[in-house]
């Protein structure tokens, strides 16, 4: 699904170069749950800003689902973001004077799929994630965890092919963060590709893979034990 090979990423500040990815090359097969774990300016960030087509890289090459994004206009990019990629943020980023259909909804208003079909979408995705029985409530009115649940929901409505995770445990306590992870998990177990940012490690060992990053570069890609994390837990 996801190919990119010797990628570099240097943002410049008062015509000062930082180099954020120092020649990263990896690939994600379909199907895959893949966490992306290192310090406070590793690069992981960037990585994940970069495979979802949030920025570009400097220099080095990136292929989607077989296609180089050197091929696309920003155009292009954006179509494929909203359809093949569903999103989860730290900050749940809802509008929180929207009912948790409202939000949910809000991805399916760039298609051109009619108003019944998409009510049974966004019906659909509240329901997988456990809240539909909140699906007219304001989401100012959720707490942390079932905000993030209905980022979850938003992210599935689109039925995406990758769902990217950034930090999607990092605003919640313990007890919400698990029930987050178990819903990542369980979208994977469905043959969802799952790519997950965390600095925390029992978090991230809900994947099959970790990749380390340390000052822009992979400092190891490894591939962890299935359901080590629930021995962890428990």
């Amino acid at each position: 699904m996801i190919e990119v090979h010797d990628l570099q990423k240097e943002y410049v500040e008062e015509e000062t170069p930082t180099r954020a990815l120092c020649g990263v090359t990896l690939s994600i097969k379909k199907g895959e749950f893949v966490s992306i774990m290192g310090p406070s300016g590793s690069g992981k960030s960037t990585l994940l800003q970069i495979l979802s087509f949030l920025d570009r890289p400097t220099r080095g090459s990136y292929t989607f689902q077989g296609k180089s994004i050197d091929e696309m206009a920003d155009q292009e990019l954006a179509h494929v973001r909203n359809k093949d990629m569903g999103f989860v943020f730290q900050s749940f980023n809802l509008l929180s004077r929207l009912t948790v259909y409202d939000n949910v909804e809000i991805p399916l208003l760039y298609s051109d799929i009619l108003p019944v079909k998409r009510r049974t979408l966004v019906e659909e995705a509240v329901r997988s994630v456990g809240l539909a029985d909140k699906l007219h409530t304001e989401a100012g009115k959720l707490s942390g965890g079932q905000k993030q649940r209905v980022a979850i929901a938003r992210a599935l409505v689109t039925e995406p092919n990758v769902i990217f995770a950034d930090e999607p445990t990092g605003n919640l306590d313990s007890a919400s963060g698990l029930q987050i992870m178990e819903i990542l998990e369980s979208l994977h177990d469905r043959g969802r590709t799952v790519i997950l940012v965390t600095h925390e490690t029992q978090t991230a060992e809900f994947a099959n893979r970790i990749i380390r990053m340390k000052d822009g570069m992979v400092e190891s890609d490894t591939t962890i034990v299935a359901n080590r994390i629930r021995v962890n837990l428990k």
